[in-house]
């Protein structure tokens, strides 16, 4: 993708939407954009790895500033930053790496990404919260390993769905606009 005027208007926009989205009240723990927004950035910024990477934590950065300012003068009881907070963003970017996988905006391979990055967020942030007992209590072995996956579980199902969601929205969006460019040259 070359980086034009446009582009970069197109990429502040969807960096902006996506973070006003996450802080949005009553919204469904899980159900955010942050994870189709790596996929979506590891797709189509292969030869710019650095876009790709920052899409998703520039977005989640602005987000939990927005929530820290909330906190901050009492419109919502969630901090935007905390300790161990490197590690969700760690993690997210990481998922970047899903979206090199989707080398053309294929459906199949965008729905198999779009499961694949949520599970694999789910399972390394609940085996992390469990490792550092994530103050749940949850005893060191499988029992309280196999209680703290269970505890995610709705968390897990947002997540899958809101990646799928989303996914459908950038990943769709981007190929009716590319192939409205083709109707218009040709």
């Amino acid at each position: 993708m070359k980086l034009n005027k446009n582009v970069l208007l197109s990429i502040a926009l969807m960096v902006a939407i996506t973070s006003v989205y996450r802080i949005l009240p009553n919204r469904p723990y899980g159900f955010a954009p942050q994870i189709a927004l790596a996929l979506f950035g590891g797709a189509f910024f292969v030869k710019n790895k650095k876009w790709a990477f920052s899409l998703p934590l520039i977005s989640m950065f602005i987000s939990d500033l927005l929530y820290q300012v909330l906190f901050h003068y009492g419109y919502s009881e969630m901090e935007g930053f905390y300790s161990g907070q490197w590690i969700n963003y760690l993690l997210i970017g990481s998922l970047t790496v899903f979206g090199f996988m989707i080398s053309e905006a294929k459906i199949f391979k965008v729905i198999l990404a779009s499961f694949a990055a949520p599970t694999t967020y789910f399972l390394l942030s609940n085996g992390l919260v469990w490792f550092g007992n994530g103050g749940f209590q949850r005893s060191r072995n499988y029992s309280g390993l196999m209680q703290t996956l269970i505890d995610g579980i709705p968390f897990y199902q947002n997540s899958v769905i809101g990646t799928l969601v989303f996914g459908a929205i950038l990943f769709g969006g981007y190929s009716l606009i590319k192939s409205s460019e083709k109707r218009l040259i040709a």
